[in-house]
């Protein structure tokens, strides 16, 4: 018999399997979903750092200026005062939590809202009561008013997020992948972890850039040119940065699993996801897809009404799930990879 007619190719990695799997581990280590379910409930209804004198004094006086400058557009610029007058009431320093690409997923960072049901209830005991002090203190509000401090809380704050997104997706990694969890073995390796995700960051933070800043001048343009036109260039645009971002989807995975370099691990990712282009896309779309169009639904509660709990806990159960899911298919598509190896030097001999 042939050699070659005796050589079997490996299976490629399930979408399917590896969605079941992820949910599995899950099931199985259901106080994992505690991460996100703390960062929303602080998110939610803890403190506020805020830049709202900031916001509106350079807003304030960027219109002046553009308005001394052509008095025709005094009445163009009220309404996007207005916009940026309702963003700095609402915007929120510690949203930085939810740190990129690797960190602690959140529903609540999508819907910031300068009141909350505890606020309500705040203000219903009265200014003497003494647990309405105590709740004002635990859920006040600081400004931030320079530059200087801006940048100092933005520092500190993204440091924060990416070390406990970091040791969510340790211990996410291991149950989804080994079955249990080794504390001992997490709390050794957060530390190199932490290091590669904040170098890892600044990459995606720099491709980011790169990509859009142009991208962005060149879409208002053809935008500018027609409704039509700017769907389309839209569209494309989209298509386009989804194409470059791919490469990096599991740029955080060889980090956790493997404890590789944040440069190796890119590497690994952009060879994983060229050796495995179409089931890749397709489990890289559904997680997208099962995503956000369930948060969605998670979010139709007001961020005033007590009903966004179940939100909450049901965003929190699947989004670990599918980052569980995305450790398995990276497992098995790295095995894929190998074992191809393999079948090809058998066939050389």
């Amino acid at each position: 018999m042939n050699r070659d007619s005796q050589l079997t190719l490996p299976p490629a990695p399930n979408l399917i399997g590896a969605i079941r799997s992820g949910f599995d581990a899950i099931t199985n280590h259901i106080w994992l979903i505690l991460f996100p379910i703390i960062l929303d409930l602080f998110l939610w209804i803890g403190p506020r750092i805020k830049l709202t004198s900031l916001i509106n004094n350079t807003s304030e006086e960027l219109f002046r200026v553009s308005a001394s400058q052509d008095p025709s557009l005094v009445e163009l610029l009220g309404p996007m005062q207005e916009i940026w007058a309702e963003f700095a009431e609402q915007f929120n320093m510690l949203v930085l939590l939810r740190s990129y690409p690797v960190g602690i997923t959140s529903l609540v960072v999508a819907k910031s809202a300068a009141t909350s049901p505890v606020a309500d209830l705040v203000g219903s005991w009265g200014i003497g009561s003494l647990w309405g002090e105590l709740l004002r203190v635990l859920i006040g509000s600081w400004e931030i008013g320079s530059l200087s401090g801006v940048l100092l809380a933005f520092v500190v704050i993204s440091l924060i997020g990416i070390a406990g997104g970091t040791l969510f997706f340790l211990v996410v990694a291991q149950a989804a992948v080994i079955g249990d969890i080794s504390w001992k073995q997490v709390f050794s390796e957060w530390p190199w972890s932490s290091l590669q995700m904040f170098f890892l960051a600044i990459l995606w933070t720099v491709i980011f850039l790169v990509i859009t800043i142009p991208g962005s001048f060149l879409l208002s343009l053809v935008i500018l040119s027609g409704v039509s036109y700017g769907q389309c260039a839209l569209l494309v645009f989209a298509g386009a940065v989804f194409w470059l971002i791919l490469p990096l989807v599991f740029s955080p995975h060889g980090i956790v699993l493997n404890q590789n370099s944040f440069f190796e691990s890119v590497k690994i990712s952009a060879n994983l996801a060229r050796k495995t282009l179409p089931s890749t896309v397709l489990f890289v779309l559904a997680v997208f897809l099962l995503s956000k169009g369930l948060d969605i639904l998670w979010s139709y509660p007001k961020p005033t009404s007590w009903f966004l709990l179940v939100g909450i806990l049901g965003h929190a159960f699947v989004t670990t799930g599918l980052l569980a899911a995305s450790f398995v298919y990276y497992r098995d598509a790295l095995r894929w990879m190998e074992e191809m190896v393999k079948v090809r030097d058998l066939k050389t001999v």
